[in-house]
């Protein structure tokens, strides 16, 4: 019997373009999202989150991966407890959650 792996939260940074209906200010040329995304592996984790920014009409361009909780920790990032939360609810709710979107101007 094939053991079964076990969900896992990766933080990403995306960068997404202009799309019509992104929501984004007007005048910003794209934007960097801080994203938390449950998955068996980060690969998952960035297929998951290109697809549910795709259906929010957002353009992702790149996806950049920093890891899990312990992979961070470990390379001896800072975590806040508001960052915590953010990925335990991500767990619990195996979901994508955009925590920080900083709108890119030229």
């Amino acid at each position: 019997m094939a053991k079964e792996r076990k969900q896992q939260v990766f933080t990403l940074a995306v960068e997404i373009g202009r799309k019509a209906g992104d929501g984004l200010p007007d005048g910003a040329t794209g934007a960097a999202l801080v994203v938390y995304a449950s998955g068996v592996d980060e690969a998952e984790a960035v297929r998951e989150t290109v697809a549910i920014l795709k259906q929010a009409d957002t353009a992702p361009l790149d996806v950049t991966g920093y890891g899990t909780l312990e992979e961070r920790e470990a390379e001896g990032h800072e975590i806040p407890d508001e960052e915590r939360a953010l990925m335990a609810r991500a767990l619990d709710e195996n979901a994508v959650i955009v925590a920080q979107v900083t709108p890119f101007t030229d």
